[in-house]
């Protein structure tokens, strides 16, 4: 019995990968630098305007359409905060504005404990 003859199998090129390390042997671009950790103690950014807005009107709009996927609910927002007037957004805008004073203020505060901690080190 003859045999059948031997079919070439064509070999898929591979995809390129797109994680940071895939790169790494590649001279033309460098690996990805790794993000620093960041610290648990540093204070937390003030919220803007519409995210005010977005926590205050988000649960209203999921009681209105119940069922609605969350980038749905974000759509809905969105629209809501666009359809805003002024003057309904200015409580908003104040909420913001005294969040973005607190955290300047907790900044500053958080950066002087680090530097003291910094020169209780040199003087160790």
């Amino acid at each position: 019995m003859p045999k059948a003859p031997k079919t070439k199998s064509k070999k898929m090129p591979k995809a390129p990968s797109t994680r940071a390390g895939a790169n790494a042997g590649n001279k033309k671009e460098p690996a990805r630098a790794k993000r620093q950790k960041k610290d648990p103690n540093a204070p937390k950014r003030g919220l803007s305007a519409y995210m005010f807005f977005a926590n205050d009107q988000r649960d209203k709009v999921r009681e209105e359409n119940p069922g609605i996927s969350f980038g749905q609910v974000g759509k809905m927002l969105g629209d809501k905060w666009k359809a805003l007037t002024d003057t309904e957004r200015k409580p908003y805008d104040e909420k913001a504005a005294a969040d973005k004073k607190r955290y300047e203020e907790e900044k500053a505060k958080y950066l002087a404990s680090l530097e003291a901690a910094d020169d209780d080190e040199e003087s160790s």
